[in-house]
């Protein structure tokens, strides 16, 4: 479902389920991490509502349209060292939906939230319980994420500055301005 579109100039590149996604993310990962020592309870419950987030995403990965598909973003570790050394030498090139290397920062993201929810969980039962080795690496596993984010917002901010376009705008109305260089499945 599109919302009401800006004029014919722009093109629409995140779907609202996307958008949803984003936000909803950001806002759960925040949650327990601002929470992991305060108010328990509401730390575990955003590490559950982050990580059926994350199977959510991981499904409309694979079966949804367009931009949100994995097949449309994620490239291989070659095309992903190309487009950093393209970075480098700022002469990378735009991309409408996620490029090689936010297609790689996704994954990475997706996979250690994954593994702090394995974790979280992993201390509940009665086999990890007062399991200092499996707290230690839900630790490492969070601050690990935290970098990656901070990584993720300097991507955007990088890209939103070399391309001259405002990504975090376009992740909230899901519109981009089109090139016409740009392939439509990247």
């Amino acid at each position: 479902m599109r919302t009401a579109g800006p004029p014919n100039h722009l093109v629409y590149v995140w779907s609202l389920r996307v958008r949803l996604f984003h936000w909803a993310l950001a806002t759960s990962v925040a949650g327990a991490w601002l929470l992991s020592e305060d108010v328990r309870w509401l730390h575990e419950y955003s590490g559950y509502a982050a990580v059926a987030l994350v199977v959510v995403r991981i499904l409309f990965g694979f079966f949804g349209t367009g931009y949100e598909r994995f097949a449309n973003f994620v490239r291989g570790p070659s095309a992903t060292l190309a487009y950093l050394g393209d970075i480098a030498r700022r002469r990378e090139r735009r991309h409408l939906g996620h490029n090689p290397a936010g297609g790689i920062m996704i994954v990475g993201l997706l996979c250690t939230i994954a593994l702090i929810a394995l974790t979280g969980w992993m201390m509940t039962t009665d086999t990890f319980w007062g399991d200092e080795r499996v707290e230690a690496i839900h630790k490492l596993l969070a601050n690990g994420l935290v970098v990656l984010v901070i990584l993720h917002v300097t991507g955007v901010l990088v890209a939103s500055l070399s391309h001259r376009e405002n990504l975090v705008r376009a992740m909230i109305t899901g519109w981009k301005r089109p090139n016409p260089d740009d392939e439509r499945s990247h």
